[in-house]
Formats: structure tokens, C-alpha cells, sequence
């Protein structure tokens, strides 16, 4: 059967949707675009993701509105011929967009290669987006759908990351995930998970075949699972230890990618919008930006949520990037060791299909993390907090014990996973303009992944630029800074000697110095804000959230970057948290 006639038998199925005058087109490409008028934001994503599902469709351009929402398209033009009227150019070979953990990976592995880089990022810091919002979780594989690219590359970047985290000496853990259940129907279903794998007639069942390849499976009983985790609620029946699962802390990762790239000579630009990209015959030539025109040969989408928007400056959208958002809560680390990897349980009622189901976790500090939601949005901006969030995170928490409080929560936070209709990565060069390559639909198990999507990235590049030579002063080595609270107490009088500034401690609750704030500031890709502050040396993480040691951090950002405190900003732009000098 044609594809546009299992369209037109997936629309007969769904009358519900004749109300809404919904029309569709299909390219010879196999894409769908998707035209008309719905009442709200749900309909539309709900409509795209059944016709996505549709066999055959490769992919699918949503262009149905909503009657409860108001899109504004941002017009650049006069910012384009600012830009073009100032004059000020630059060139290399290769332009990033976006410095999250996909973008960041993408420079660390082709700096590898004699050719000029430059990665370009809207905000004023790195993994400033959905790389910073996530639960630092590198998962084993084991719930992605089984013959996606996400799969494939979930397995492989789990793999690469115990050798990448040696290299560039950031901090991963693998206390494995559990799973755990309380009834006999699930009993049963992990029991023919067991079987299945032990006998490996799974690999010939597809639904199960992600699973099977998933090394390091362990089935529990009871007894077992508090063994592991003495502190899981009540009696269950048994559960899945999958022990491959990692813990990281996800911009620390970024950040150990970026400052390698950057030894191997890539420069990082922040506060750099793309505004427009330019082709003549097919082939990428400029790069436009709020700062400058950049010329290039090649240009590398992985603007997360905004990819599809880069992807039509080229006249290639072939995909719609909706924003889901998710919600996490960080615990007290009072509660540190209480659970002691990530964890959740399974019951019998209906999930998301479209998000692995979040529950309990743990970062490599040891903080708890309950969460994340999954919930669709309508504004790419939008990373508020609602009181629904919080009753959904603390009903996941729940799943796994039911001892840790709501006011043991020091701080909630949200951030955008970037998914597209097929719920896949989407990594590949275009096919309709040279030089510009998607890497889009980056979503969880994208962390997990990035080792693996900078591998694929890699191998597309050298196959589009053969002849591309590697440098021969290429370093794969990073080493990183202790912080001071963890040197010996003669490590840190040495330092202390050196630079007395180590001897003040600024925050209280993670006892971190001025002297480490200090480097901050003045590091690689220097923290220019509170917010790029905590995240480089935790100061502000604590119970507190800055509270005592807030107003400290502020002052000597303001003296590093010789800047009235008033400019300083809590996470760059316009989030000035000083209006006026009061003495002034």
C-alpha cells in the first residue's frame, strides 16, 4: 500500500479529527506536512505523532495551528543588514551551532582534524539549554525503541563513556539503575524477560530486541532488591538491576568537551544568535550572526529546540522540533546515600510513551533527584515551574519510598527536550544543500548518546571532505582541577600559601573558595554570570541556593570582569540582578 493511502486509512480512523478541516501533503521524500486548524496545543502534537507513526513516513513538518496559542516568527532582517553593514567578517571551516552536550562532543571530535572550527551559541554560556536540565543519567539502552537511531547510539555512547571520562577526567559513576515491581502480572512479564534473555530467543521478538542488547542485566528478587537498596519501599516481588546505567554531572561534561576542543584549537563564541545562513548553488557559503558574518564550508545544526528553525534558513525543514518540557527536583544532601542509584518502580497503569517514565535518581555528589515530567508546550522559552510539576514529581518519588518530604526539596528547575514526531535522532547531511548536516530530535538518550553522535557526525563530515588530514599535535588528554575541599589538609595549605584567596570560603554549604570562583571567572570559557559561577564550582548549589553566599559571588564576578555590579547578570542577557547602586 502507497503511502498516502495508509495516510488517508490512518485519518478514516480518527473522524474526531473532520471538526478540524486537517489536510496533509507527502513529499517524494517521504515527508508529511500537516495543515489546518485545531482548538488547543495537545490536539496538534497528538495528531503529528499518530500521522508520524504512519509506515513508511520518514519524517513530518507540522504546520497545524492552535486556536489557544500565538506563535510569533522572530524577523531578523533588520538585524541581518546591521550585521552586513558593520563589516566585521570572519571565516573558517566548520560552524557548530550550539554548545550543548551534542555541539560541544561534535568540536571535541573533529578537532582532532586539521580544519578551523568555531562553535556558536545564542546564550552567554555553554550547555545553557537542555544539556544543563537533565538528570545526568547515561542509560544503558535498555528502553529505547528498538530499531531507531536513538538505539543504536544509546548502546554506543554507554559504551565510549568510561573511556571519554578518563580521558577528559570528569566524574561518571555506574551504580546501575533499578527497576523495581510489587505485583504478580509484572512478576510474570519480567520473569519472560529473564527467560528470554537467558535463552536468547528475544533478539527474535522485536519489541523486546533493544533489551536483549543490553549488557549487564540483573533480575532480583525481593530479598535482593533491598539488599541493594535497603530504603525502597515496602515488599517487592523483584526487579531489574541494569547495571551499565551511569551517573554524570552534565555540565561538568560540556565543559571537560569544550575545554579540549579548545586545546585543540576551537573557539567557542557565546552570545552569538544565528540570524540567517546563506547558499549559492546548493552549497553552504555564510553564516550571519547578531556579531558578524561567517563564512564557511560547512555548518552543523545542533541548535536543539530551534534546529528546525536553522534547518528552514536553508529551505531544508523537513521535520518539527515541539518542545517537551521536564521538571526536576534536587534534593537536601542530607539525604546523601539514601537512595543510591537511579531508580523506579512499574505498575499497571497507562505511561507516556513518548518519555521513559522518570522516578528516583542520584547525582555523582549525591544530591537525590525526583523527576522529570514530560509535559508538551507551545513556547520554546518557556521553563516555568507549576504547581502540577511538583505534585507529578513527588508522586514518582513516591514510586520508591515514601520517607523523603516535599521540604526536603532545595530547588526545582525545568528544561526542553527538542523531539520530533518521530521521536527520533535525526543525524545526516542534506540532501538538498552541500556542506549543511542535522543533528536534530536530540533528545533523551541524548547525553547517553553524544560520544556516538560526535562518532556519526565525524564519519559524515570526512565522507563529504575526503582528504581531510588529522593534526599531529592532537591531545585526547584533559585534566581537570580538584576542588579544594577535596585535597588533603597539606594540599590545602600549600595552596593556601601560594594564594591566600583559597583560605576564604565564599560558600558555606559546599565550602568552596574564593580562589575557585576566581578561576572560574577567568577560565577557558569564563563564567560570566551567578548562574555560569555555580555550575563551574558549585558555589550556590548548597541548601541555601546561594542565599548566604549569593550577594559574595556577585562581587567578585564584578571585580574579575572589571564590570559595575549592576551589569552583573544571574544567567546572562537581560536578568540583571542589581537595578541601581544604592549608594550612588
Amino acid at each position: 500500500m502507497k503511502i498516502d493511502k495508509r495516510v488517508q486509512k490512518c485519518f478514516a480512523l480518527h473522524r474526531e479529527w473532520d471538526k478540524f478541516n486537517i489536510e496533509f501533503t507527502i513529499s517524494d521524500k517521504k515527508i508529511i506536512t500537516l495543515t489546518g486548524t485545531v482548538d488547543v496545543w495537545q490536539e496538534l502534537v497528538d495528531i503529528g505523532h499518530i500521522v508520524a507513526k504512519v509506515k513508511g513516513v520518514k519524517n513530518l513538518v507540522n504546520n497545524i495551528t492552535a486556536k489557544d496559542t500565538v506563535i510569533v516568527k522572530k524577523d531578523y532582517t533588520n538585524e541581518i543588514l546591521e550585521t552586513k553593514k558593520s563589516g566585521k567578517t570572519e571565516s573558517c571551516d566548520v560552524v557548530i551551532i550550539g554548545a550543548g552536550v551534542s555541539g560541544c562532543a561534535i568540536a571535541r571530535e573533529l578537532s582532532k582534524y586539521d580544519i578551523d572550527i568555531k562553535v556558536i551559541e545564542k546564550n552567554s554560556d555553554i550547555s545553557d539549554e537542555t544539556s544543563k536540565a537533565n538528570n545526568g543519567n547515561i542509560h544503558p539502552g535498555f528502553l529505547a525503541t528498538p530499531g531507531t537511531l536513538k538505539a543504536k547510539l544509546n548502546l554506543r555512547g554507554n559504551y565510549l563513556y568510561t573511556k571519554l571520562s578518563n580521558q577528559l577526567d570528569f566524574d561518571l559513576k555506574r551504580p546501575g539503575s533499578l527497576i523495581v515491581y510489587y505485583d504478580e502480572k509484572n512478576h510474570k512479564k519480567f520473569s519472560f524477560l529473564k527467560l528470554m534473555k537467558r535463552t536468547g530467543l528475544g533478539y527474535f521478538y522485536k519489541p523486546i530486541r533493544q533489551m536483549m542488547k543490553v549488557p549487564g542485566l540483573k533480575w532480583l528478587t525481593g530479598e535482593e532488591v533491598h539488599e541493594l537498596e535497603p530504603n525502597i519501599k515496602g515488599k517487592p516481588l523483584g526487579g531489574l538491576w541494569m547495571t551499565t546505567m551511569g551517573i554524570v554531572e552534565p555540565f561538568q561534561v560540556c565543559y571537560a568537551l569544550s575545554e579540549n576542543a579548545i586545546d585543540n584549537g576551537v573557539e567557542f563564541k557565546m552570545n552569538t544568535r544565528v540570524l540567517d545562513i546563506e547558499v549559492d548553488n546548493s552549497e553552504v557559503t555564510k553564516v550571519i550572526t547578531n556579531n558578524e558574518v561567517i563564512s564557511c564550508k560547512t555548518v552543523i545544526n545542533a541548535a536543539g529546540v530551534y534546529a528546525d528553525d536553522i534547518a528552514e534558513m536553508v529551505n531544508d525543514k523537513f521535520y518539527t522540533i515541539h518542545a517537551r518540557r521536564g521538571a526536576i527536583a534536587i534534593l537536601d544532601k542530607n539525604r546523601k546515600g539514601f537512595i543510591r542509584r537511579p531508580s523506579g518502580s512499574v505498575t499497571n497503569k497507562k505511561s507516556n510513551s513518548n518519555s521513559k517514565g522518570g522516578g528516583a535518581s542520584v547525582t555523582p555528589e549525591g544530591n537525590l533527584l525526583w523527576g522529570p515530567t514530560a509535559v508538551e508546550i507551545s513556547d520554546k522559552e518557556d521553563k516555568a515551574v507549576y504547581q502540577t510539576d511538583l505534585e507529578f514529581i513527588l508522586s514518582l518519588g513516591s514510586g520508591v519510598t515514601d520517607e523523603v518530604k516535599a521540604n526536603e526539596i532545595i530547588t526545582i528547575f525545568s528544561g526542553l527536550r527538542a523531539a520530533d514526531y518521530k521521536e527520533d535522532f535525526i543525524i545526516e547531511a542534506s540532501k538538498k544543500v552541500k556542506g549543511f548536516i542535522h543533528v536534530s530530535g536530540i533528545q533523551s538518550p541524548g547525553l547517553a548518546s553524544a560520544p556516538a553522535i560526535a562518532e556519526r557526525v565525524e564519519k559524515i563530515y570526512l565522507k563529504h571532505n575526503r582528504g581531510t588530514k588529522t593534526k599531529s599535535d592532537y591531545t585526547s588528554v584533559r585534566t581537570n582541577t580538584p576542588k579544594f575541599r577535596d585535597y588533603s589538609h597539606k594540599e590545602q595549605d600549600k595552596l593556601i600559601e601560594q594564594n591566600p584567596k583559597y583560605g576564604r570560603i565564599i560558600c558555606r554549604c559546599e565550602s568552596i573558595t574564593e580562589g575557585e570562583i576566581i578561576d572560574a571567572c577567568n577560565a577557558a570559557i569564563p563564567a560570566t554570570s551567578v548562574d555560569a559561577v555555580k555550575r563551574r564550582s558549585r558555589a550556590g548549589m548548597g541548601r541555601c541556593q546561594g542565599g548566604f553566599c549569593g550577594p559574595k559571588v556577585l562581587e567578585i564576578i564584578s571585580r574579575e570582569l572589571n564590570i559595575p555590579m549592576t551589569e552583573v547578570t544571574l544567567k546572562g542577557g537581560d536578568s540583571k540582578i542589581l537595578t541601581k547602586d544604592s549608594r550612588g
